[in-house]
């Protein structure tokens, strides 16, 4: 496995949002002004990258936001979720984050909650998808 960072978004990135976001779940507004600020990690399998996600700075620049977690369908249960979100994290440290905040789907707090994070506030809709803020220190 390696971990690759850009600072723009990359086509593999891209084509795995794609594939996960927008042809999986149905999402429309994948893609945002977002992406041109952020940090977009992604981890490959030899040539084929398997996941990616992205780091950017909360509107309130004291902590870092993780977003767009997603791993291609047959990678899946195999850690690589986990693996992309301790790649952020690293990344996050290295850079002097002291907390990562996340927009998780409610259906995968428990994945995020295995991996330290904590429920923050009331649950909120995005692209009809139930999601809550999460945060963990580092």
């Amino acid at each position: 496995m390696v971990v690759k960072e850009y600072d723009a978004l990359p086509q593999a990135a891209a084509s795995i949002r794609n594939d996960v976001f927008v042809k999986e779940q149905g999402f429309v507004d994948e893609f945002d002004d977002v992406d041109a600020g952020a940090r977009h990690i992604v981890l490959y399998d030899g040539d084929q990258p398997i996941s990616t996600c992205r780091i950017y700075f909360n509107s309130d620049k004291q902590s870092f936001v993780v977003g767009r977690i997603a791993v291609i369908r047959q990678y899946r249960g195999k850690n690589y979720g986990a693996k992309t979100l301790s790649a952020a994290e690293d990344v996050i440290r290295r850079d002097g984050g002291k907390s990562v905040l996340l927009a998780a789907q409610v259906r995968a707090t428990v994945f995020y909650e295995k991996q330290g994070y904590a429920k923050q506030g009331d649950e909120f809709m995005e692209e009809d998808c139930p999601h809550i803020w999460m945060i963990k220190r580092l």
